[in-house]
């Protein structure tokens, strides 16, 4: 931490007693509006004067907060009216001084006005389920937030519950038809009439809904709120800066596995969805390779048991539904993905591998011996001095490759959310000579430059560095420092996350806090994850924001999702400083040849250009109106479906690539029965990999004219 960061833990202290000598000996933690105000103040004082580029807290910031409260509290705005959103106009210019320490008035209000407005909505839904829908009739709804409008008064508030119900319901009868027909001659299969399948589609979401207000109305308390208020004001300095309340740290501190025990995936909760939030990397969930980040968890089933819809649960309550079960018993998940697809997927239960997160390589034969480099993460057993680091696995794989005479090496950093700074220089190191890889600074800070001082190179070969939209902080400085250097070719999605900034958890209440009331514990305020400094690469440009550019870009599936950094409002702008010196690679590979001839290439391969299409398709059909007259609604599927079935297909290569374990590794892998099935199951995948099989086109342009250069 920065020393010009260390009065703000003294500012905290000075704050406490402030707000104590304040309130005239009125002061009382048991007060919740006292609690907040305190808090209020805390994070205001660390936002100011900790922050690596606060944004000024005015009357500008208050009307960014306001919104984005009411937002969260009313995403699909169908329970404010517009004329509350008129009335919060007040405080547009108010919650900044009540972050300077005025008396806390917004929150109250809006929270107390948003109590009643939900118990006001949470009856509708009986009335408008209780009758049949026509599905024959000319009408569409509007699911996309960023078109919606708030209701004017009640009758355009039910009719757009009326709406986004009789949207849930035919999806339900649709599925249901589709099921009969499916099943219809199957013994002992009952055939229903389409009157009864409408009414039991009702009936679920009837449900559905009843469970959504519940957990609603249990979990979102005024404590809960206030969490969301203060967020609100977090998150209008910058996404990746947040608060978290007592309890919520206690959680995080407890570790992930607490929230999703035995597969490895922790869950949040997203407009009444039960959603994938991360995953432990070697767990059942990301060895599966099927779930994903922000993926909607739609049932959950035991073994053959028939799955429970988890529409509208608390997450504690999703979590009950998986844990307790034993070591390889099986649990099935039924997901929907961001791009609309569904999909079941059945896991075991298992205790984390470590070996399952460390990088692992293979060899990839065809024209040329590639060698192949996975890395999940930049790991570090920062417990254990002896303990596992990622640069020198890398080390240890690139040896094991050497030594079969590989003439190129594909590193694999794709779906890689960072780690450890030190391992990414030290990896650099590999393959670069002595020099800065990334510059780190912080608020009023010289920038500081981190730098390989070893000036061996343990691989000087043709190298390739494969990315994504997931591959995010530690990935991007080390993609970075290669493309700098030019000492490799970078091949992705358009660009990698944005994350070029830093965090550190500050506690908002510092030990030495409230000498006045030294006879009683202090009373736990919480934390805020800060963002403190920023990255940037070695040619002076951040990485924040843009990322990372590969110099060859692949069309994926995943172009028309907005997750990424650029894709929030919030995100702290792109910026450059001077650059370092530093020597660039000198070789007799021209990256500018080999990138042209890879676009020549790609200009002439259908299954990308269909791929780039079938997702610009995706991404319009994303923002429509969707059509509640089933023989529309239907052609619309049929649409969709098609469009995911010609992605799925063109996501295989026609004929598998040969690839192979290191010999060196295979004593190892046939150790035990689990290692070689999870082996198999891994070389299978890769074998199919469109992205590798391009990748490995580029590196072997690079291989043959380096072989050229060698014999002119």
């Amino acid at each position: 931490m920065s020393r010009k960061f260390l009065p703000v833990i003294l500012v905290l202290t000075g704050a406490g007693l402030f707000l104590a000598f304040q309130s005239q000996g009125k002061f009382s933690y048991d007060n919740p509006k006292s609690k907040y105000t305190k808090v209020l103040r805390n994070v205001g004082l660390l936002l100011e004067q900790g922050h690596y580029s606060p944004k000024k807290i005015d009357d500008d910031f208050s009307k960014l907060v306001l919104k984005k409260f009411t937002d969260e509290l009313d995403n699909d705005k169908n329970i404010f009216f517009l004329s509350d959103l008129q009335g919060f106009k007040k405080f547009e210019t108010k919650i900044d001084d009540e972050i300077h320490g005025a008396e806390l008035e917004s929150f109250f209000f809006i929270n107390d006005l948003y109590l009643k407005r939900l118990n006001e909505t949470s009856i509708l839904y009986k009335d408008i389920l209780a009758k049949p829908f026509d599905f024959t009739k000319e009408e569409s709804v509007v699911l996309d937030e960023d078109k919606l409008n708030h209701p004017k008064n009640e009758a355009e508030r039910k009719d757009t519950w009326r709406k986004r119900l009789k949207y849930l319901t035919l999806a339900r009868y649709v599925d249901m038809q589709a099921d009969r027909e499916k099943n219809k001659d199957k013994k002992d299969f009952k055939v229903k009439a389409d009157s009864t399948l409408e009414r039991e589609a009702r009936d679920g979401v009837r449900k559905q809904i009843e469970r959504y207000f519940t957990t609603k109305k249990t979990h979102e308390t005024v404590d809960e709120n206030f969490s969301t208020f203060v967020n609100a004001i977090t998150w209008t300095m910058d996404p990746h800066t947040n608060y978290f309340p007592p309890i919520d740290k206690r959680t995080f501190d407890e570790g992930m596995r607490g929230s999703f025990f035995g597969i490895g995936a922790q869950l949040k909760e997203d407009d009444g969805k039960i959603k994938i939030a991360s995953l432990i990397t070697g767990m059942p969930a990301w060895k599966s390779g099927e779930i994903r980040v922000d993926d909607e968890i739609l049932k959950i089933g035991q073994g053959n048991a028939e799955p429970v819809d988890v529409t509208g649960y608390a997450v504690n309550d999703a979590v009950k539904l998986i844990r307790g079960a034993e070591k390889g018993s099986e649990v099935k998940l039924y997901i929907r993905r961001m791009d609309g697809t569904e999909k079941v997927i059945t896991l075991k239960r298992d205790e984390i591998k470590l070996e399952d997160t460390f990088a692992k390589s293979a060899i990839i034969n065809g024209d040329h011996k590639i060698g192949y480099i996975y890395l999940p993460e930049f790991y570090i057993n920062y417990e254990d001095p002896n303990g596992s680091k990622c640069a020198d696995d890398v080390a240890k794989e690139i040896q094991k490759l050497k030594a079969e005479n590989v003439e190129g090496i594909i590193m694999d950093l794709r779906g890689n959310g960072g780690g450890s700074l030190p391992e990414v220089i030290r990896m650099a190191g590999l393959f670069i000579e002595e020099g800065p890889v990334c510059i780190v600074k912080g608020r009023e800070e010289r920038p500081s430059m981190l730098r390989d001082k070893d000036k061996n190179i343990l691989y000087s070969g043709p190298l390739t560095v494969m990315v994504d939209e997931f591959s995010a902080s530690a990935s991007e400085i080390f993609a970075a420092a290669i493309q700098d250097y030019k000492r490799g070719i970078i091949v992705g999605s358009t660009s990698t996350y944005g994350k070029g900034t830093v965090q550190r958890n500050i506690p908002l209440t510092p030990e030495s806090e409230n000498p006045l009331f030294s006879n009683r514990k202090s009373e736990d305020l919480g934390y805020v994850k800060l963002t403190l400094q920023k990255f940037y690469r070695i040619n002076g440009g951040a990485t924040q924001l843009k990322g990372v550019t590969p110099d060859i870009i692949l069309p994926d599936r995943n172009e028309y999702l907005k997750f990424m950094e650029k894709d929030n409002t919030s995100a702290l702008p792109w910026d450059e400083i001077s650059k370092a010196e530093y020597k660039p690679w000198t070789s007799t590979v021209s990256n500018e040849a080999i990138v042209k001839t890879a676009y020549d290439q790609l200009s002439r391969n259908t299954t990308f250009s269909n791929i780039k299409t079938n997702v610009s398709w995706l991404q319009n059909y994303s923002t429509k109106e969707y059509s509640l007259n089933i023989v529309k609604y239907k052609e619309e599927q049929k649409k969709l479906k098609e469009t995911f079935k010609q992605l799925d297909e063109l996501y295989k290569l026609g004929k598998e690539m040969n690839i192979s374990n290191i010999p060196a590794d295979t004593v190892n892998i046939n150790a035990a029965k689990e290692r070689v099935e999870k082996n198999n199951k891994w070389l299978k995948a890769l074998s199919n990999d469109i992205y590798v099989n391009e990748t490995v086109k580029v590196i072997s342009n690079m291989i043959n004219q380096g072989n050229t250069a060698k014999t002119n």
